[in-house]
Formats: structure tokens, sequence, C-alpha cells
């Protein structure tokens, strides 16, 4: 498989044995240098070994495509995933094969494990790949293991492995002005102990020709001119709030900032132990939550995902304080009016729009294929039942599905690896075209015939709005953002815009600074980062010595009473706490009184 001009520019420091990070749009071949890079490791470094870490579950069996093509069968590969059930050992795996694919969560696990079968050290592999290296900061997995990599640096040990990292959009770190964004840059090249961060420079040319930017349009709509439906609601939450007598607390309702706002009451609330007060903020959330749909999909939505949730209170609830039993009769005295207005209130403005715009691009020949981005599962849900019920798509060649994360909650609807897989396969084959997702989909999907991306109401940073965009591979594309005229979506999109050419612009002062000095600032940020992962690490010890876990009583969220203690807890798979303390479902507190719906 022979590389482009602008490949063979970019991966020639690594080829030498650099550590670089390669900045590459979407769908101009970063996989595929990585791929190439690789295949020459393996060639040329005595007892090579390879490992390729992704950030997405469903990006393993991709890369490892792509990887295979390029090594013909000459070398062994093996992949892994958290959701593969009963498998071999991770260190048995790397020392059977010469590349491995896997989550980078299953590589830190490997690294901390005690098990032989399952254990590895970083130095066991001569190349590390880091896809999406720009999640390589704070706390991330990657860049936990990535801190590992640097601890080994400072300290001299010896061989540590070639870094090879993958990105099309590093960010700018939250970051507005110029030196801002350069820091930021700094910062993840010292995570990755990047020598440099390569772009094309005297092949550009041929990299603008073979990537094709989407045609982006906004397609904006405007408020509902009457809203009964989302005014019942926050009626109610108004009445919430009276009773909740915390006059400064804001009644911002239907936003993002309100929701952060009521967590954080609930968190407050049930760690002081005020029970009624925690139990007002959970209710004021799911109606938060409510009207968030509403703004979304359609006021019937909203209503279902409100209403399912008081029949599990009622129908779950085994103690019933005196602020529940007030909750729960508040929405069971207004239920037949909420549904009243949510059948036969005005529809949505923005649904409108998108019915518009998948009229249009799906109508056409050519067997368009395309990707619907929206913020939560629960609106993914919502708006694959609206396209499979709205009469005017009917008519239209609409063969949809979800693509969601694989991650496990009660209140939320999961895919599994094989799911994810499957829906992944038709929509390449053209079984399905058009995916109804998360951000799940938003990063190395990569879809050729892809040439419809709608960003729907959404409010994210400037990375994900690159990384969507990346989705329309094909030919004369759309991209297409749908909001509201003068809404934060709206601005945040065209902030996201700027922060974009703000990227751009720190990346070329990083690329164009004196080599010495920016050696010697990676070696500061790097030392820094040493030393304040060495204070954090140290003062989550004292917090862990500051009680005894046997003596510390676990409560009942719901009713504090204690059901169990610290040391009944024990942390599985490095991950997950789980109770270990068989006679634990025995000890909860005995059911009280339960309530009818």
């Amino acid at each position: 498989m022979e590389l482009r001009p602008y490949q063979w520019e970019v991966i020639m420091p690594a080829l030498e044995g650099k550590n670089i990070i390669i900045w590459l749009p979407t769908g101009a071949g970063k996989t595929r240098a990585a791929a190439y890079v690789a295949k020459r490791h393996l060639e040329t470094v005595d007892r090579a070994k390879v490992v390729v870490l992704v950030n997405r579950v469903h990006l393993v069996t991709q890369h490892c495509e792509e990887f295979s093509r390029m090594l013909g069968g000459c070398w062994t590969i093996a992949t892994l995933s958290g959701d593969m059930g009963l498998r071999p050992g991770f260190g048995h795996l790397a020392r059977k094969n010469d590349l491995l694919i896997c989550t980078a969560e299953l590589l830190q696990m490997a690294l901390t494990s005690s098990e032989e079968d399952e254990h590895v050290e970083l130095n066991d592999f001569s190349l590390l790949v880091v896809d999406e290296c720009h999640h390589t900061h704070k706390g991330t997995v990657y860049n936990v293991i990535l801190s590992r990599y640097l601890e080994h640096k400072l300290r001299r040990t010896r061989p540590l492995p070639q870094v090879l990292g993958l990105t099309a959009s590093p960010g700018t770190g939250r970051a507005t002005k110029l030196d801002g964004a350069i820091e930021h840059i700094l910062q993840l090249c010292a995570n990755l102990d990047t020598w440099r961060i390569m772009s094309p420079q005297n092949h550009r040319p041929q990299l603008q020709e073979h990537c094709h930017q989407p045609c982006k349009q906004y397609d904006l709509c405007q408020r509902r001119s009457q809203d009964p439906f989302g005014d019942m609601l926050k009626k109610l939450m108004d009445q919430i709030h009276d009773r909740l007598e915390m006059p400064n607390l804001s009644r911002d309702f239907g936003t993002q900032m309100y929701e952060q706002q009521v967590v954080e009451l609930s968190q407050n609330a049930a760690e002081a132990g005020l029970q009624q007060r925690r139990v007002f903020a959970l209710h004021l959330r799911r109606y938060n939550d409510a009207l968030l749909i509403h703004d979304t999909v359609r006021a019937v939505d909203a209503l279902a995902v409100l209403r399912d949730f008081y029949d599990r209170e009622c129908t779950t609830k085994t103690q019933i304080l005196q602020a529940e039993r007030w909750l729960l009769a508040l929405f069971a005295d207004n239920k037949n009016e909420l549904d009243l207005l949510a059948t036969q209130g005005p529809e949505n403005p923005k649904l409108e729009m998108l019915e518009q715009i998948l009229q249009e691009q799906f109508r056409n020949p050519g067997s368009p294929r395309g990707v619907i981005f929206t913020c939560t599962r629960q609106s993914t849900q919502s708006l694959l039942l609206w396209l499979q019920q709205q009469p005017g798509l009917q008519t239209v060649d609409i063969r949809a599905q979800l693509l969601i994360g694989a991650g496990k909650s009660s209140q939320t609807i999961h895919m599994t690896q094989k799911d994810q897989q499957e829906v992944i396969r038709k929509f390449r084959d053209g079984t399905l075209n058009l995916l109804v997702a998360t951000s799940v989909a938003e990063e190395g999907l990569d879809i050729p015939q892809c040439n419809v991306v709608v960003r729907y109401g959404l409010l994210t940073n400037e990375i994900s709005m690159v990384q969507a965009r990346g989705r329309a591979r094909a030919a004369q594309s759309v991209y297409s953002f749908v909001a509201t005229h003068g809404s934060r979506e709206l601005r945040r999109e065209q902030t996201n815009e700027a922060l974009e050419i703000l990227m751009e612009q720190a990346v070329a002062a990083v690329q164009g600074m004196d080599q010495a000095e920016y050696q010697a600032k990676i070696r500061d940020l790097q030392q820094a980062a040493v030393v304040r992962r060495a204070a954090q690490a140290a003062q989550q010890e004292s917090q862990r010595q500051q009680f005894r876990a046997d003596l510390v009583r676990l409560l009942c969220i719901n009713c504090m009473v204690a059901v169990g203690h610290g040391n009944d807890l024990q942390k599985v798979e490095g991950t997950h706490h789980v109770n270990v303390n068989p006679s634990f479902s025995q000890e909860g507190p005995r059911p009280r009184q339960r309530l009818g719906k």
C-alpha cells in the first residue's frame, strides 16, 4: 500500500525513531500512515512489539482492518476490548503477538495487574501508537498511561517505547487567546514526549486536493411562538422551588447550567444528611431533563421520560419521605393536563427544519448516507422514534438506526460492542443509510460514502465540531448545523469556528519554535507534571489513611440506614467498586411501605 507524498512527509521523523504527533485532517489517512510506521518498526527494530491504543471500542475492529492490510499477514495481530467476555490474559497475548490493538483502559489494567497472565510493563513494547491523542490530558486514561512513561523517562529507565500520536484536532484547551492555546499544545506535546508535531508543509496542496471539506450550512429556525407544555413544566418547577425555600437558587430552567446546579445541590444534601432537600433536587433534575428533551424533540417524548421516572418511584420506593409524597402527588395531579398539552401543542421548529433537510438530502439520487449527532442517548432514541413515525418521511428512503455508547446506566439504554459493530457494518455496506448517534460516533468512524452530517442542537467544543464534520468523507458532502436563532448552541458553534483557527495558529507557532527552546519548555512541563502528580497521590493517600475502612459505615442514600462498611467494598479490574459482602442484600432496610401507581 503506497503512501501519498504528504503522508511520507509527516512520518519521516517517526521512521527515524523519534516521538511525534501526526496532525492531519479527518480522512487524510492518519491510520494508514501509522500502520506504515508500525510495519517499518517491526521490520527494523530487534524484538519489536507494537501496541495501538484507541479510545472507542468500535475502533478496535476498524483499526485492525487497516493495520492488517498494511502488514499483509507477515506479523501476528491481536485485538482486545472490554466487551469480549472470557479471553486470554493481556500479558499472554502481548507475548504471543507482534502487534496489539486495544482500548486504553485494558492496557492500564494490565499495567497495574498482579496476575502473571495479565500483567505487562510499558517497556515490553517498543512502539506505542496513541489514536485521537488529543485526549492525553489531565486524568484521562491516556494520560495515566503516558504519566507512567514520563516517570520512567525522568528516572532514566531504559528502554522506553517510541510514541506516535495521531489527531485531527489538538484543540485549544479552553483557551481563547493565542498564548493560552500555545501553552495547551505544548502541554499536549509534553504529555506525549513529542519531538515535534508534524503536519504537511511541502505537500499541503496535495493534502487539500485529497481531503474534501463538506459544505457547511446553518439551518436555523425560530423558537416556538407558544409553548404551553414547557410553561406547565416550569410552573411545576416553580412550585417545587417555593417548597424548597432556597431563594438564592437559580430558576434558569431547561439549561445545562441549571442541571449542574441541582446535581451539586443533591450531592451536598446527601453528604449533609438532608434527605428532603436531596429529594427535591432529584425531582427538579428530572423536570429539567424533560425540558431539555422537549427542546430537542417532542413534548410527548419529554412526558414519556417524566412519566417513566414517576412510575419507577411509585413501584420501587420502600420508604416514602414527606417530600416524596408531596412530589408524587404534584405530578399525579397534573399529569392529565400535561398529557393534553403534549399531544395538542405546536411542533418543534427544529424538528421541522430537520425534516426539510432529510427530505432534500435523501430524495436525491446517488444513495445518500448520513449521521445525525445529538447530545444524549435519550434524544437519539426519541429522534429515531420520530423518524419512524413522522408522516412526511414515510415516503423517503431512510433506513435508520442508533449508534450510542456501550457504558451501562440504570437510566439509559446502551449498546454492546457487538451491537455497535453490527450497526457500523450495515451502515458501511448500505443496509442502513442514516445513523442517529451520540458523540461515540464523532471520532474515527471511517465511512467513505458518508455525505450528510447533521449536528442537531449541540452545545460542544471545537474538537467535537471538527471530529463530527470529519465524518462527511464523500465529495460534495453537506454539514448542517441545526439550531434556534440566537441560541447558546448557535453562539457556541460560531465560537468553535474561531477556536479552530486559533488552534491552527497555536500549532504553527509551536512548530516554528527554536528546537532548543521547545525542548526546554517540554522538559519543564514534564517535570512540573510529575511533581504535581506526586502531590496529588500523597493527598489521596492521606485521605485514604484518615479513616479505617472497617469503621466507615455505608448509608442508603434513600433512607440513611446503615447497610454496610467500607471494608465490604473491593475494587474489581481496577475500575469497579463492588460490595463483596454476601449478606449485603439481606442487611438492607426492610420494606415499610409501597405505593401503588
